[in-house]
This record gives structure tokens, C-alpha cells and sequence, in this order.
């Protein structure tokens, strides 16, 4: 009992180690943003930022307000800071979501063809960020520049170019959409590995492609009529979801046939600890330490993420790379199946060979110790009578 004890104390930190060191003291890491304007003040404004934030920030300068607001729907930058008084700005229309609408607080207000008011002459000024990038992102560039907003004596506006869905106002949703695709995967693993042990693994692969269907049906039915956390694209979504799934299915499949006992501890390391920490659904990796960023890049939790983020929120735009990240865990996975069956079919080759030698060497014993019976002498007719004679003597 005691050395199985050791399993769920393995996970405790591993789970302390991966959440709290990616989550405990988030900060900007060369996070990019804009400062908007080509005039003189502009760019000595963003060269001052720059300087005061020691790395943390990546501040650049764009001309026009409509650039600022193309690179926050790329993701290229997380916040565009446009001045008092900056006439640079068009504003016109540009700050939509695609119906033209746009979220702005603040004391200035938009008018309903997604014209910001007093964008085009920057009478207060403006922050443009994308919640549905990021939210925590969003906030921490708010913290920033609402500061420079009061040394100019006026409040700031924040205009969000990228707003999330009604009833997923801080995007996070996704994130907690992948927690339970994910959950209900690799547990998925421990049924097929553990109770289904004995099918063959073309068996066990082909039970692990149905359950992970399952999971993304119920994932997608979550995502959008039980929760409401897209508004479209669910057909896009429940593709995303059942690659991400029969990914982690495949990999926990194969590695079942190594792993046994230790399954568990195993898929919890590669598709909890370390793939919630690294998925962007909480904290971009421009606000993590530089290994989480770094997981961020090719881990597929993060393509997860990301790719629904992309589909939903910004026009498809680096959709094609997070899908490629998912397909290439799937074929991970279907490696991993390839190399558990070699294995186990040459495990079963061992053992048939062991079992025959040991029947072979068993027959061999029992020959060497039980003698063999010695033949019966050939009896003649003397013999014969004696014999009758000994048998008359004493009344036979």
C-alpha cells in the first residue's frame, strides 16, 4: 500500500511544481505593443516606455490607428496606445468586430457604425486592446498605459477591436472547454489500458478513435448550446477538439504498454501539468517564465487554445499552423501504437518461447529421474513345469 502511495504524492508535485511555477508570479516578458503616431512626441514617447520597462514591454511605433488595429487582430501586438491630440488615427470603422460594432468604456462612446468618437482628432486618449486574444493581456496593458492617461489629465479610453462572446466575457472559457476534453481523454486511457489490457491494441487503437469522437461531441455540445461560449464555427470547433482528443487517446494507448502502473502519473505530466500550464488559456506565454513559453510553441494544448481562438475570434488567421501542431500529435499517437505493438508482439514471442523451453526442459527431468522398466525374461516350457509343480506343493 505504501509504495502505491507513492503514485498520487508523484502527482501532488508535479501538479504544485507545473501550476504554480508557471501561474504564481505572472509578468509581461517582452510583451509587444504600439504606440500611435509618426510625429516626433510619438516616438519619443514609446522610446521612454521602453526604457522604463527594462524588457518587460516591446514597445513599437505605427503610424495609422487602422495598422494598430490590424496587428492586435494578428496577435502581433496586445495593446496600441494612441495620444491626445495624435491625429493620425482613421477610426473609421476600424475598431468593429465584424458587425461593426466595437466594446469602448471609458467617457467617450462609439457611434453604431463602429466609428470611435474623437479617433480621427484623439480628443482623449485611447487604448485599443483584443480581450479575445487575451484578457489577462489586455488588463495588464490597461494597468500601463492608464497612468500616461492621467499626465495627459483626461480619463482613458479602451476600445476593444477583438471582443469575446456575450456569455464568455473574459475568454477563458476555452481554456476550461480544454480541461474537460482533456480529463475525460486521458482517463479515458486508464479504462482502455487498464480494463482492456487483454484485446489486441488494433483493438484497443480503434476503441480509443471512438471514444475520443465521444469526448468531442460532448466538448462541442459544452462549447456551444449548453454554455454559449462561441456564437459560431462550432463545426470548426468539434474538428479541433476531436484531433486534440484522439491525440492524448493514441499516446496514453501506446504508452500503457510500457508505462502500466505508471500510466497514469505519465499522461498526467504531459496533457495536465504540463500542457494546461502552457496552453495561453490563462496567461499568454508573453506573461510566463521562458519555459512555459517555450512549451507554448508546439505543445497541443496550446494548439488547442490557440486554433479555437483563431477560428472564432480572428477570421482564421494562423489557424493552418495550430492545426498542424494537433495533427502532429496525432501521429505521435499513431507511432506510439506502432511501437506498442512491435513490443508486444515480441513480448508474446519471448514468453511462447520461455513457455516452450520450459516444457522442454521439465519433459527432460522427468525423464533423468524415473528409470525405465527392465525387460521381462523369455520363459521356457522348464520353467513352465517347475512352476506347476511349486504351485500343486503348496495347494494353488
Amino acid at each position: 500500500m505504501l509504495t502505491h502511495l507513492v503514485t498520487p504524492l508523484l502527482m501532488c508535485i508535479g501538479m504544485g511544481l507545473a501550476y504554480l511555477g508557471a501561474f504564481a508570479h505572472p509578468a509581461p516578458h517582452h510583451l509587444p505593443v504600439a504606440v500611435v503616431g509618426s510625429s516626433r512626441s510619438a516616438q519619443l514617447l514609446a522610446q521612454s516606455i521602453n526604457d522604463k520597462a527594462g524588457g518587460d514591454l516591446e514597445v513599437r511605433t505605427v503610424a495609422h490607428r487602422s495598422t494598430a488595429v490590424d496587428q492586435l487582430k494578428h496577435q502581433d501586438i496586445f495593446g496600441a496606445y494612441v495620444p491626445k491630440g495624435d491625429g493620425s488615427g482613421k477610426g473609421r470603422g476600424d475598431s468593429g468586430d465584424g458587425n461593426g460594432q466595437a466594446r469602448v468604456s471609458g467617457n467617450a462612446g462609439a457611434t453604431g457604425d463602429g466609428r470611435s468618437a474623437g479617433a480621427g482628432n484623439a480628443a482623449t486618449p485611447e487604448l485599443l486592446v483584443a480581450t479575445a486574444a487575451s484578457d489577462t493581456s489586455a488588463s495588464v496593458v490597461q494597468k500601463i498605459f492608464t497612468p500616461l492617461a492621467a499626465q495627459q489629465g483626461a480619463p482613458l479610453k479602451v476600445t476593444d477591436v477583438a471582443p469575446t462572446a456575450d456569455d464568455d466575457p473574459t475568454g477563458q472559457g476555452i481554456f476550461f472547454l480544454l480541461v474537460a476534453i482533456s480529463i475525460g481523454s486521458y482517463a479515458s486511457v486508464a479504462v482502455i489500458g487498464g480494463a482492456g489490457a487483454v484485446l489486441p491494441i488494433r483493438l484497443r487503437a480503434a476503441l480509443a478513435v471512438g471514444t475520443s469522437f465521444v469526448v468531442s461531441l460532448i466538448g462541442t455540445a459544452f462549447a456551444g448550446p449548453v454554455f454559449h461560449l462561441v456564437d459560431h464555427g462550432l463545426w470548426g470547433l468539434w474538428g479541433m477538439a476531436w484531433l486534440y482528443s484522439v491525440g492524448i487517446l493514441l499516446i496514453g494507448t501506446g504508452l500503457h504498454t510500457f508505462l502500466k502502473r505508471w500510466t497514469t502519473l505519465g499522461v498526467m505530466a504531459l496533457f495536465v501539468m504540463l500542457n494546461f500550464t502552457s496552453s495561453g488559456g490563462i496567461f499568454r506565454p508573453e506573461m510566463q517564465n521562458g519555459f512555459f513559453a517555450a512549451l507554448h510553441s508546439f505543445w497541443n494544448g496550446a494548439g488547442f487554445v490557440e486554433g479555437v481562438r483563431s477560428h472564432v475570434y480572428f477570421d482564421g488567421y494562423g489557424l493552418s499552423g495550430h492545426l498542424w501542431t494537433l495533427a502532429l500529435w496525432l501521429v505521435v499517437g499513431v507511432l506510439m501504437v506502432g511501437v506498442a505493438a512491435l513490443a508486444e508482439r515480441r513480448r508474446r514471442s519471448a514468453e511462447a518461447e520461455a513457455a516452450a523451453n520450459a516444457a522442454a526442459v521439465a519433459a527432460a527431468a522427468v525423464a533423468a529421474t524415473v528409470p525405465e522398466p527392465a525387460p521381462k525374461p523369455v520363459r521356457g516350457p522348464v520353467d513352465d513345469g517347475v512352476e506347476e509343480e511349486l504351485e500343486e506343493a503348496v495347494g494353488v
